[in-house]
């Protein structure tokens, strides 16, 4: 499931309002100047207009940037004469918040009684190759699947972009957990 955001081909340039008011002065410039930049590494990417939001600038393309793209932007952007370049985040594309579950986690700790808690959820995700580029939006809701059984599903939300590539690359795979095998 997803949460209503902005389309997938924006960018979103965090920055000052003071930074956002003097970009948009010459926006006009901008747009010309970051489609030569980008048609200079042979990118199909061409901004179409560029326009204030509440924490900065959106870049609206003809198509989703890659990061490629987005490094050109970002070094462009950075560039400009007349702003402070150390007040602007880096440039990027909408997330939006999804969710998944983990089945078969033990409910309580290997050989003790304490039930498995969300800091302990992280670290186990943490240390994962799988979930190296896993956001977490919120810390993991544990609960116990059935009274009599010790066995838990854990529900987790995570920053993700819109076209839910992260979370698609983690359905169905398995991981070590102790000496259990789960699955998201």
């Amino acid at each position: 499931m997803t949460t209503k955001g902005p389309l997938r081909r924006q960018i979103l340039v965090l920055m000052s309002s003071d930074n956002t008011n003097k970009i948009m002065v010459l926006s006009n410039k901008h747009v010309v100047n970051i489609n030569r930049a980008l048609k200079e590494i042979k990118s199909e990417v061409m901004v179409d207009f560029i326009w204030v939001n509440n924490k900065g600038f959106s870049i609206t393309t003809n198509q989703v940037a890659s990061n490629l793209d987005l490094n050109i932007i970002e070094k462009y952007i950075k560039n400009i004469d007349i702003i402070n370049s150390k007040d602007i985040m880096t440039p990027k594309l909408p997330q939006s918040k999804l969710y998944f579950k983990i089945l078969d986690i033990l409910y309580l700790i290997e050989d003790t009684n304490v039930s498995i808690t969300s800091k302990v959820v992280k670290k186990v995700l943490q240390s994962m190759h799988i979930f190296n580029d896993v956001t977490l939006a919120s810390k993991p809701k544990i609960i116990k699947a059935l009274s009599k059984l010790d066995m838990a599903i854990i529900w987790i939300d995570i920053w993700d972009i819109q076209s839910s590539a992260k979370t698609k690359s983690l359905i169905n795979r398995c991981f070590n957990v102790g000496r259990y095998i789960s699955t998201v």
